[in-house]
């Protein structure tokens, strides 16, 4: 019989974190479900270590690392439940997450993309990402982050899944032609639910999904690899999937955001990081634009439809991501 749900994890020398991830996964109650883990080019023995430790997990060993993207689409094609499932490998999810998560799905409302409650692994009661969250002047970011886990406790609609353990309809998924894997390894999730939404799909926050998550494991939280991913993929996030009339009255406040996401780089010693990842989003623009068209071309939902779920208080939000990543970056590990 085939599983109801493929769990797919991409990995890059994350052979300390995988241990308790795929016990956690084994210990899943009340769900047919495949563990498929997609290795990067691992140079730390991931492959010989799951292969030896558990068997039944199907192991895709790449030759090279494709990032974020690429590894969880190489996963997502092998996959052979009806929904797929991404988790990143430093995480412990608890024994109903999948439960909770297929529960969440409901196709005749539209709900086949649907997102965990995230907590950090050092303190559970701190929130890392309650879903992802889209602010009108083209930044993203995530719910609640920082903040304590109770303010996470009601489900709800959310703007988009966070990458890092989410369920998606694995026909909703191919219809989409998956992750963008020019993103290699920021803002891709943000990227998909967009264009699913563009679409007509919507995507569900279930707070009793619950993940402990160390955060960051693999790229860090400030490092100048995050920075660069972030700033060059928000761009083409942006101009990528917004709608037209969305884009004119949006773009002046997007130069702004711009503009303030420089003082803040420039404050943390990372302004070079940011304006080299500014001109290499200018150089991918005719790439962008072709995907653009495809991306507007397909849209069955009115731009209202999109802007209903956009972040206005954009100020607020980033300046409280920001304080809470920089102090997080400073902790001893």
């Amino acid at each position: 019989m085939l599983p109801d749900v493929s769990v797919v994890i991409a990995t890059w020398n994350g052979r300390q974190y995988l241990q308790s991830c795929l016990e956690a996964l084994a210990a899943q109650e009340e769900i047919d479900a495949e563990i498929i883990l997609v290795d990067n080019a691992s140079t730390d023995g991931t492959v010989d270590f799951v292969r030896a430790r558990f068997p039944y997990v199907r192991i895709v060993a790449l030759p090279e690392n494709r990032g974020f993207a690429g590894a969880n689409n190489v996963g997502a094609r092998e996959a052979r439940g009806r929904f797929v499932a991404f988790l990143n490998n430093d995480t412990i999810p608890d024994p109903r997450w999948l439960r909770r998560l297929r529960e969440g799905i409901d196709p005749q409302a539209g709900y086949l993309l649907v997102t965990s409650r995230l907590v950090y692994m050092h303190d559970p009661a701190i929130v890392d990402s309650a879903g992802d969250g889209l602010l009108r002047w083209g930044g993203a970011f995530k719910r609640h982050h920082g903040a304590p886990a109770e303010l996470a406790a009601e489900s709800g609609e959310v703007f988009g899944v966070c990458g890092a353990a989410c369920l998606i309809s694995k026909a909703v998924f191919d219809e989409l032609g998956g992750f963008d894997e020019d993103f290699f390894a920021s803002h891709e999730d943000v990227d998909l639910s967009y264009r699913a939404r563009l679409r007509g799909y919507r995507c569900r926050y279930v707070a009793d999904a619950l993940v402990r998550h160390h955060g960051s494991a693999t790229i860090g939280r400030v490092s100048a690899f995050a920075v660069f991913q972030g700033q060059r993929n928000v761009e083409w996030l942006y101009l990528k999937n917004t709608p037209a009339g969305l884009l004119v009255r949006t773009l002046p406040g997007h130069l702004i955001y711009n503009a303030a996401g420089a003082a803040y780089f420039a404050r943390v010693g990372l302004f070079g990081t940011f304006l080299r990842a500014k001109v290499a989003a200018l150089a991918g623009l005719p790439r962008v634009w072709r995907k653009r068209q495809v991306v507007q071309r397909t849209r069955t939902v009115p731009v209202g439809a999109i802007e209903a779920h956009l972040e206005r208080r954009w100020m607020a939000a980033k300046a409280r991501e920001k304080r809470f990543d920089t102090g997080l970056a400073r902790r001893p590990s």
